[in-house]
């Protein structure tokens, strides 16, 4: 039990790291460089995705592997990733589309998308990508 709430902490960690990337990524996409805020949230998940990755990889994780090499591991993880994308990303439209004022604002309504499609990220990257102990034979 201490080792699962170990990962739900750091996995949590990361998740704000990923949402300060997103966040940044498509603010910026959206107000400084006059993006659409649909196509600006494509890049910025694709950019947080990676960020993720590389942190759940690294701490999260670090005593389960997943099999893989790298590019395989990265390429799954989005794979996976993309159930919680259409929750995240379908969040973020519906309150873009029934909150004018988030067009200004697009973080929020990322941020929003986040927090819903945490809990399917967790249980996905545990349970399918990294499931086995690095020290199980």
């Amino acid at each position: 039990m201490v080792k699962l709430s170990r990962e739900i902490m750091l996995f949590a960690a990361g998740g704000v790291l990923g949402l300060l990337v997103d966040a940044t990524v498509v603010q910026t996409l959206v107000v400084a460089a006059g993006w659409d805020p649909y196509l600006a949230r494509v890049l910025s998940f694709l950019l947080a995705a990676t960020v993720t990755w590389w942190w759940n990889r690294r701490y999260t994780f670090a005593a389960r592997r997943s099999d893989r090499a790298a590019h395989a591991e990265w390429l799954h993880w989005l794979g996976l990733m993309s159930f919680g994308a259409v929750i995240n990303y379908g969040v973020y439209a519906l309150l873009l589309l029934n909150f004018a004022a988030l067009h200004r604002w697009p973080a929020v309504a990322a941020a929003a998308g986040s927090a819903v499609a945490a809990l399917v990220n967790f249980a996905t990257a545990r349970g399918i990508l990294f499931k086995g102990s690095k020290t199980s034979t």
